[in-house]
């Protein structure tokens, strides 16, 4: 039996590696997560993604290590978690019937080697009113999400439309990864 084991506390993370009906463990990572600014949206994710699973194939090293990582981008601009509600209002307002985009990337370590690859979604929010947006910030939900929203929420009314990986902005490319997993050597269950 190969161990599978996900690099990450997101509790969103962890139901959409469910759907797949895999059996796996969590084993968060606590890891710097700054950046070099010149870095590329895709490379910033990917960078991530594979410290987080790094971090978590050190100690597990006989095992297929999925590290993940989602950026949202506007206007060239990357916009991680809000600091408190200021912040997430003023992202949320800056979204506020504009287009964006949303990186995922993620990276597989295992006894084989290392995978890494990106998904790029593009998401268009409706105009959204002060009110609306101080509503939805009471909420609590924005404040730990990248770009303060959860798409698969109460966010997702502020949705519009999106091209691309729905669940790469939920923070998890279960179609590509199942793939990637299967070209990495992991043996699924179907």
């Amino acid at each position: 039996m190969q161990n599978l084991i996900l690099a990450s506390s997101s509790p969103r993370r962890k139901e959409l590696l469910e759907t797949l009906r895999l059996t796996f463990a969590i084993s968060s990572s606590e890891v710097d997560e700054s950046f070099d600014p010149a870095l590329s949206p895709k490379e910033v994710v990917m960078e991530l993604a594979d410290r987080k699973a790094q971090s978590v194939f050190k100690e597990n090293q006989d095992a297929f290590v999925i590290g993940s990582d989602t950026i949202v981008v506007a206007n060239n601009q990357i916009l991680g978690k809000p600091a408190d509600e200021a912040e997430a209002f003023a992202m949320l307002k800056s979204l506020s019937g504009k287009h964006h985009e949303v990186f995922t990337g993620v990276s597989i370590v295992s006894p084989t080697g290392t995978t890494k690859f990106y998904e790029r979604t593009e998401v268009w929010f409706w105009e959204l009113t002060d009110d609306s947006i101080r509503a939805y910030v009471k909420s609590g939900e924005p404040l730990d999400k990248a770009g303060a929203y959860g798409i698969q929420q109460l966010g997702s009314m502020l949705v519009k439309k999106i091209n691309g990986d729905y669940f790469a902005v939920v923070g998890l490319p279960v179609s590509r990864l199942i793939r990637e997993l299967k070209k990495a050597g992991y043996q699924l269950p179907y």
